[in-house]
């Protein structure tokens, strides 16, 4: 496989000269000195300390700064985070059986053996945690672990400090994977608020084509409670030449939870990625979505759904940098908000002059089912090129009272209309998901949300 990273437009926040002052932030410094793991030899060690080393050179972002501007991380600040283990045992969650033999399950960060299974997967894939991989084939990861553009902003940076372990997979030369791969991580909080970074490694040789589930939840305990915890996740996703990945994330954690969230895609000459990023829980959650192209003739598809209510507030954002010619990107980003929720996406496209012949398209659309709703949304494109195809837009809106009217003229009553119209906007995302009993669940799980029907 071979990828060559190239400068792109990809922004690094919060990164600042190694020659300022040490400890900036002394919040920042208490999370880190709680997850930096104990030392020892060899290139993870390396790479844990120059990570931490950026960590106690920034600072938190704050709504001061252009990309967090709408995000307010002072509730993030004032609560004190602990790293916990837990009884992996009393664990319930949801097994997809297209992937009940090839799933990998994390729980707060730390990699669960009696919840996995991987033993449904062809040969020529390696699905597997850090630890439990080869000699050779640690060797080969240390090329891509951490590599990917954008290592060096602070949550990002953070998370590889605390590396003890990461799920990884690794599909060879040529082989295509007809099993979808689903990676679990869960978390929980114990008596304390915690805190745990899932860390996930994805390499896709050139002509091998895998489907990803990738999902956050909160832990299903026995006498379940909801409790402060904070997920800091990073995945880095590498597409060889005439590769393909489908790539399906999701996000329902915990209704007191903070999730920051990090997707780095390279893609290599005439490769193909899918995103479905879907997000339905958390009080507060960011997924910084960012794909790389290194090569020409690349296809990017990236879907978005966003689900809130109550006081929920939902950040996307977006960067893709196509670097070279004749390359293709279409964003449909989706959010439906109600209650008091606040969603807010900012989707940058960024078209050099040097990526001439580009298609890029990017729309967002929102649906505020309340008057206390609120949606902040920025598509952005930056284009130096002069012979490309590009559009980008937005639309802000509510359910149409005329619409409404027409389904209670047909017996159908207004809460179920209200339902109906719901579900249908949702649908456009969620039926793009190649996982059928995925999408079943996700098309229930909104259809049952009764706080969207009901102002």
């Amino acid at each position: 496989m071979n990828i060559q990273v190239s400068p792109s437009a990809i922004p690094n926040s919060n990164a600042v000269s190694l020659t300022s002052m040490l400890d900036r932030d002394d919040y920042l410094t208490g999370l880190l000195n709680q997850v930096i793991a104990t030392k020892t030899e060899g290139w993870l060690q390396e790479l844990r300390q120059s990570a931490a080393n950026w960590v106690r050179h920034s600072i938190l972002p704050t709504t001061r700064e252009e990309e967090w501007r709408f995000t307010d991380l002072s509730s993030l600040r004032k609560v004190q985070f602990n790293v916990e283990t837990v009884n992996f045992a009393s664990l319930q969650f949801d097994i997809l059986p297209e992937a009940a033999n090839s799933r990998l399950v994390f729980v707060n960060g730390v990699y669960a053996p009696e919840l996995s299974a991987v033993s449904d997967l062809p040969s020529g894939i390696v699905v597997s945690n850090l630890a439990g991989l080869s000699a050779v084939e640690q060797q080969a990861v240390q090329q891509y672990l951490a590599q990917a553009e954008g290592a060096q902003e602070v949550f990002t940076a953070l998370n590889t400090a605390g590396i003890t372990d990461a799920a990884v997979v690794w599909v060879r030369k040529n082989v295509v994977v007809e099993t979808p791969i689903h990676l679990v991580f869960i978390s929980v909080a114990g008596e304390t608020a915690t805190i745990s970074q899932p860390r996930c490694l994805v390499v896709a040789e050139s002509g091998s084509q895998v489907t990803l589930v990738e999902e956050y939840v909160a832990g299903k305990m026995p006498t379940p409670q909801e409790r402060v915890y904070f997920t800091n996740a990073v995945t880095e996703i590498w597409v060889g030449d005439n590769a393909q990945v489908s790539h399906t994330r999701v996000e329902w954690e915990g209704a007191e939870a903070f999730h920051i969230g990090k997707t780095a895609i390279a893609q290599a000459r005439d490769s193909r990625y899918t995103c479905h990023a879907i997000t339905l829980g958390a009080k507060l959650s960011r997924h910084n979505l960012e794909v790389l192209q290194t090569g020409e003739q690349t296809e990017t598809t990236l879907n978005g759904l966003t689900v809130i209510s109550g006081k929920q507030l939902s950040d996307t954002h977006s960067a893709i940098a196509l670097n070279y010619p004749h390359g293709t990107s279409d964003q449909l980003h989706k959010c439906i908000v109600g209650d008091r929720a606040h969603a807010v996406f900012n989707g940058k496209v960024f078209v050099p002059k040097l990526a001439q012949l580009t298609n890029a398209s990017q729309l967002n659309r929102n649906l505020l089912l309340s008057s206390k709703a609120r949606v902040d949304t920025k598509p952005q494109l930056e284009i130096t090129a002069d012979n490309v195809k590009c559009a980008h837009g937005a639309t802000v809106s509510q359910l149409e009272d005329d619409e409404i009217f027409y389904l209670q003229s047909r017996g159908i009553d207004e809460n179920d209309a209200r339902k109906l119209l719901i579900n249908a906007f949702a649908a456009e995302v969620i039926n793009k998901i190649p996982v059928p009993s995925l999408r079943e669940i996700l098309l229930k799980t909104v259809n049952n949300l009764k706080s969207l029907t009901n102002e």
